[in-house]
């Protein structure tokens, strides 16, 4: 196989990869169709666990806190 002569300098990665910043913060949140929160697209909202208007994830209540005020 081919192996470079040189190591890549930590200035020359990061000139390759100076470009590439668009792709981070791309991540534009949208609203949940079912709660209105707002999640990122093509993901679960993790708010009501629901993706494409079927519910995927059962998001656990907060029970703990009911429990302790009647205790």
């Amino acid at each position: 196989m081919a192996v470079p002569k040189k190591a890549t300098s930590v200035s020359r990665k990061g000139k390759r990869r100076a470009g590439q910043h668009h792709k981070l913060y791309r991540k534009h949140p949208i609203s949940c169709p079912n709660c209105g929160d707002f999640t990122l697209p093509h993901s679960v909202c993790p708010s009501c666990g629901t993706f494409k208007g079927m519910e995927v994830v059962k998001i656990k209540v907060a029970e703990e806190s009911d429990q302790q005020s009647e205790a």
